[in-house]
């Protein structure tokens, strides 16, 4: 800074440097403040804050990741909404079929009424198939087993977070008519049958397994009795549990879907919070210093000022 004895001095203004460093100063200062009011943002450049830097920029990875996985579970939950409805109308089916069974087991019907019967059997079976052929999401296909073939069980791995370990797994059995009534081979379901499932003497319903190329079949003799259909009556029930057993794990898995869904948009809320904390202008504070600047920048221009007229006085001692 300037000393008495530099006032005496016209060759370099030691005063007026002085006044120019600190004014230089103060502009960098409005500057940086301008700019923080106009965008918003506390740090702009690593240099700002170059710890806070780091630390908000993992919270905004973090932030990505979890908005990313709050919209997997959207689409999880849409991909289960689908196979749920499915499951639905092929439980109606089957509620269809199980009447129809226990009408035909009454030995008031003759062989034509249970031929007809029969008949709505089997096209309410070709219909369970249909439903599970439809019932595709992307690549797909929910409760045929998947892509792999029309047997087993689908596996899904929904991301639920943004962590390697924050999944969700989700198995659709496949609903077709064969894995409903076969399970895994020929089975015959009537009466009077061999071991494998061949037909002998008066036996009358059958049930092809679902196979890698195809979803199986259910089969009705025209000479089928109410003995027959007595046995097919357990395996409508057994197919109905097992539709039950279905939804039940959908209901499972869109329960924790949902809760995910909550933690999700929790996190969310915790880590902006935090991120902003660190990133954002405080207006009101950003506006007070406005201000402190605005009066020294005029306080070191008219520092200046003098500071530039001082020479003069050095004319004093001339003359």
């Amino acid at each position: 800074m300037a000393s008495f004895g530099d006032l005496n001095r016209v060759n370099t203004n030691i005063q007026s440097l002085d006044s120019q460093l600190s004014l230089n100063k103060i502009n960098k200062q409005m500057a940086e403040n301008q700019l923080k009011m106009s965008t918003g943002k506390r740090i702009n450049r690593a240099e700002d804050d170059s710890a806070g830097f780091s630390i908000a920029t993992k919270l905004r990875s973090r932030i990505g990741g979890l908005n990313q996985a709050m919209q997997n579970v959207g689409d999880a939950k849409s991909v289960l909404d689908i196979a749920e409805s499915s499951f639905g109308t092929v439980m109606d089916n089957l509620v269809e079929m199980k009447g129809l069974a226990t009408q035909a087991a009454n030995d008031t019907l003759g062989e034509d009424e249970r031929s007809f019967i029969g008949d709505q059997l089997k096209a309410l079976g070709e219909d369970i198939n249909k439903i599970a052929d439809q019932t595709v999401y992307q690549d797909y296909e929910l409760l045929n087993g998947g892509t792999a073939g029309m047997t087993g069980d689908l596996s899904l791995t929904f991301q639920v977070g943004e962590r390697e370990s924050d999944t969700i797994e989700a198995d659709l059995t496949a609903v077709n008519v064969g894995e409903l009534f076969a399970s895994g081979g020929d089975a015959d379901l009537g009466a009077g049958t061999t071991a494998g499932g061949a037909s002998v003497g008066g036996a009358a319903i059958d049930a092809s397994a679902a196979t890698t190329s195809g979803q199986g079949t259910l089969t009705f003799a025209t000479d089928a009795n109410s003995a027959d259909y007595r046995s097919f009556i357990s395996s409508v029930d057994s197919a109905i549990t097992t539709m039950s057993e279905n939804v039940n794990d959908i209901g499972i898995t869109q329960s924790s879907l949902s809760v995910r869904e909550q933690t999700l948009s929790e996190s969310i809320s915790a880590n902006e919070s935090a991120k902003s904390r660190i990133m954002d202008t405080d207006f009101a504070k950003a506006q007070s210093e406005s201000v402190r600047l605005q009066i020294l920048q005029q306080t070191a221009t008219s520092s200046l000022a003098q500071a530039n007229n001082g020479p003069q006085s050095v004319l004093g001692f001339i003359g």
